[in-house]
């Protein structure tokens, strides 16, 4: 057994202030409206913090449902070996233990006492092993799917976290029934279905393994799964805490430019020379925002994918987009602008009041949808910059 002093909640806090620099730095990139160096410097946090936090794995289940022997399992480990957890027909495990699992780097694995078969033991359970502490939980279940361990899982569910039913000793159930191995298989997930049913609980992912054999029935998938879905969960929260911080920069970038825009400065927002040409103007807003066709074709190229991953859902993505999801930009365009201003100047006291308020409302839209667009590109840069 690993030693580890530290209690999941203090494991999990290693190396924050490590995501904190990093993202400061891919922060001012967005300032400054450069997408394209955003890419290497998030590669480059999220492979930091994959090297650095430490996630929590807890395996739970009813006693004698073999929660030792999957462990040892999941870790690749030999029940004889001094690192093992210890297994054996009376219960073993009294008390949680940790073990760390080269397969699953920055991994701990808890290997949680059996819970009660009451239900006041189970609620008893619950409250002394604290599940709001771990990242991820895994219900172990073998012979029955009880309403203990449904109950169980409605209470991992409710409190927001990811977790895995997995039926143990499938090999045991298949050699004492007669039915064909497809047919047992359908009938015990249709089993832990309909008890998962009966306590509202989402239908979540089930794998149906055997601990003593793990070439055979589901023990790879489950770990090819289980690899994908804590790299998800290892970023999630930083994610969206970073996500949140770059957008509303970019609402802060999209405010600069709206008092511009509402006192009708637009001399100071480099780049617009005449305000009425709509084109002219779109481009503009695009490279203050770093969404511009150059910048997103080096986004592209650094990320070896298609242009169009990008821009297939960019409204900005030209005046003639812009102008058919829009009826408003289509009756703004730079012609009919400059038509409609030409009339205007003739009306005394108003025209020029109107015409500055449809140029107003024209430049308000533009930036709206610019800054749309690019928190778009933006969640899909960070999110492609995990893998």
């Amino acid at each position: 057994m690993a030693a580890y002093p530290l209690s999941p909640e203090d494991l999990s806090s290693v190396s924050s202030g490590l995501f904190e620099t990093g993202a400061t730095s891919i922060e001012k990139d967005v300032m400054d409206g450069n997408l394209p160096n955003v890419i290497a410097k998030a590669k480059k946090t999220w492979k930091n913090m994959n090297n650095n936090v430490t996630l929590n794995i807890a395996v739970t289940g009813a006693s004698g449902n073999g929660l030792s022997t999957f462990i040892n399992a999941l870790r690749n480990v030999g029940h004889d070996e001094e690192t093992s957890a210890p297994t054996g027909v009376v219960r073993t495990t009294f008390t949680r233990a940790s073990y760390s699992a080269s397969c699953f780097p920055n991994v701990v694995l808890w290997d949680l006492p059996g819970m009660g078969a009451s239900a006041q033991s189970l609620e008893n359970y619950m409250a002394e092993m604290h599940f709001s502490q771990y990242d991820f939980v895994i219900i172990v279940a073998s012979e029955q799917f009880s309403m203990n361990h449904a109950v169980l899982a409605k209470t991992i569910q409710k409190l927001g976290k990811k977790f895995y039913i997995v039926w143990n000793k499938l090999d045991m159930d298949l050699s004492k029934n007669v039915l064909s191995k497809e047919k047992a298989v359908k009938m015990i997930r249709e089993y832990i279905l309909e008890t998962l049913w009966m306590e509202q609980v989402n239908e979540p992912p089930i794998f149906l393994v055997s601990s003593f054999d793990l070439s055979l029935h589901g023990f790879r998938e489950l770990k090819q799964t289980l690899k994908k879905d804590l790299l998800l969960i290892r970023y999630q929260d930083p994610l969206q805490n970073l996500l949140h911080t770059c957008e509303a920069i970019i609402n802060d970038k999209q405010t600069f430019l709206q008092k511009k825009v509402d006192t009708l400065s637009f001399q100071d927002i480099h780049g617009i020379e005449d305000p009425d040409n709509s084109e002219a103007c779109l481009k503009v807003y695009k490279v203050h925002f770093g969404v511009d066709d150059e910048s997103i074709l080096r986004v592209a190229q650094i990320m070896e994918s298609d242009v169009l991953d990008y821009t297939a859902n960019m409204k900005s993505q030209d005046l003639q987009t812009l102008s058919n999801v829009d009826w408003l930009i289509y009756c703004m365009n730079f012609n009919t602008t400059s038509y409609l201003s030409t009339i205007f100047s003739y009306i005394p006291v108003f025209g020029v009041p109107i015409t500055n308020y449809i140029r107003w409302m024209k430049h308000r839209y533009f930036l709206e949808v610019v800054a749309k667009d690019t928190k778009t590109i933006l969640r899909k840069i960070l999110k492609d910059s995990i893998n």
